[in-house]
């Protein structure tokens, strides 16, 4: 498997615990509907999450938040959409992004960005 792969889901995890440790509860990991997936599905206060984790190691072409496209929103959208239904969760939702930048000791920082878009 490529070293970029082994680093998502390094990412993946270390934004799960990081989640854990802040009360939410993981509902889903990597939840697959149709081509979009949700890295982190969690739950908080009646509230469902969805959560796009971006991992790292330089930012020499932009955080890794920035990488969260337009393209990846609107299929983010598409699969809470179907991801409520199922669920027939009646609440509030919103989507966030964790990203976490590793240095060259291999420490890490973590930004939760909490509400942050809402696809069109």
């Amino acid at each position: 498997m490529a070293s970029h792969n082994d680093l998502g889901f390094k990412g993946e995890a270390i934004a799960k615990a990081f989640l854990e440790k802040q009360g939410y509860e993981i509902l889903d990991e990597n939840w697959v509907h149709g081509k979009a997936e949700v890295d982190l599905i969690a739950y908080l206060n009646r509230q469902i999450i969805f959560v796009e984790v971006k991992t790292r190691t330089s930012v020499a072409y932009g955080m890794p938040e920035d990488f969260v496209s337009e393209t990846k929103q609107k299929q983010m959208d598409l699969a809470a959409n179907e991801y409520i239904e199922l669920m027939n969760h009646k609440g509030e939702i919103r989507f966030d992004i964790v990203s976490v930048l590793f240095d060259k000791q291999n420490n890490y920082t973590i930004n939760h960005i909490e509400d942050a878009f809402w696809p069109s």
